[in-house]
């Protein structure tokens, strides 16, 4: 398994860079323009446990997988979004979306993914994986918010 970490801090409100995080699909896209569709399958009242099928166009065509909600929280100053989910049968991702309130104008996000391969010659490709698609992410959700600020 393979774990990378970004941590930036947002010169924009915690509750506009969640609306582009745990918002409607028009806000998902702003950050994440591959997302298709994300549809519910299981709401829970406490939101953990609520699944999505999403559906997003990469290099090999529309992919569709269920995401699973593991932690949220939605708190004034603190917000979490922890989600996983099977990416065609050869990753199992998870990604955390952490936001904490440093002031009224200014966000921290920490942004968190995992890649755990499930052949064992991804494994090794794995080996070779750098943080680049973490750190342009990252870079991309402070652009986007900061723009709508």
């Amino acid at each position: 398994m393979k774990k990378w970490t970004r941590e930036i801090e947002i010169n924009a409100p915690i509750d506009q860079v969640w609306q582009l995080i745990d918002g409607s699909l028009t806000d998902m896209q702003k950050i994440m323009p591959d997302i298709i569709s994300n549809e519910p399958v299981k709401k829970t009242k406490k939101v953990v446990g609520s699944v999505y099928k999403q559906r997003h166009r990469g290099e090999k065509g529309v992919q569709e997988y269920e995401s699973e909600i593991l932690e949220y929280e939605n708190r004034p100053d603190y917000k979490l979004l922890k989600e996983e989910f099977n990416l065609g049968n050869l990753f199992v991702m998870t990604r955390t979306y952490e936001l904490k309130k440093i002031d009224t104008r200014n966000t921290y996000f920490t942004y968190t993914s995992t890649n755990d391969p499930q052949k064992w010659l991804l494994k090794l490709f794995l080996i070779f994986a750098n943080d680049k698609i973490v750190v342009q992410f990252v870079n991309h959700v402070k652009q986007v918010a900061e723009s709508e600020n």
